[in-house]
């Protein structure tokens, strides 16, 4: 039985709509998020409303935390900025499914949180190494937050981060998901509909800052202290 890991969506539906297509095609037997289906991109409601539908669960993110919570991000005026408008169009009912979500999911034999073990919200993994992993129980691991799709191996563990869907930062700008057969990780990239995401975003009133790293799979943050 094969399953799906899609995270990091980031309100993109265009991307989503690509990928979740791509995984029909292959018939996987589930699909589980990996946090973060909202925050930067204009579409929050038909990216929560598109995983209610198809019942796919998903652990928390920070952004997913930020709109459920009332929070904001201490590193990146663009994440704030994008938020205010996210919070004037996101229903009720999303954010009280947003606040639903657990931290963490155990699925067969694979464990899953959006950032790290240390920190299952924001944590940056993005050095994973052996002598992290082997302080955890377990033989399988999947996390997000970095949006740098990977596999590693160490030993009899394997860590897979399945990358963005929404808002990839590896130099790669198709939308990024894995599958896992219950022994082996397999990362996959498919091409979606980005043009559609700027002229949404521009009616948003945004303009190519928030959205032009998309075209090269790069991030385009404005920290705070810009």
């Amino acid at each position: 039985m094969t399953i799906a890991f899609i995270s990091d969506i980031h309100g993109n539906f265009e991307a989503l709509k690509a990928v979740l297509a791509e995984l029909d095609r292959m018939r996987v037997a589930e699909i589980f998020c990996v946090g973060d289906v909202v925050g930067y991109y204009s579409q929050v409601n038909e990216c929560c409303d598109e995983l209610k539908r198809r019942g796919i669960h998903s652990v928390l993110g920070n952004h997913d935390w930020y709109l459920g919570f009332g929070g904001f991000c201490t590193r990146s005026k663009s994440v704030n900025e994008c938020l205010v408008y996210q919070r004037k169009v996101i229903t009720s009912e999303n954010v009280n499914w947003l606040r639903a979500f657990r931290l963490q999911m155990h699925i067969g034999n694979v464990q899953v949180v959006h950032a790290g073990w240390g920190d299952p919200i924001d944590e940056y993994l993005t050095d994973p190494n052996e002598d992290y992993f082997a302080r955890l129980s377990g033989d399988n691991f999947v996390s997000g937050h970095t949006h740098v799709q990977s596999i590693h191996r160490f030993g009899d563990k394997t860590y897979c981060n399945p990358g963005s869907v929404g808002q990839p930062r590896d130099g790669d700008p198709r939308a990024a998901f894995a599958t896992f057969d219950g022994e082996t990780f397999e990362l996959h990239r498919v091409e979606y509909n980005m043009q559609k995401v700027f002229e949404l975003m521009e009616t948003a009133g945004f303009h190519d800052y928030y959205y032009g790293g998309l075209k090269t799979g790069a991030s385009r943050l404005r920290r705070l202290e810009d």
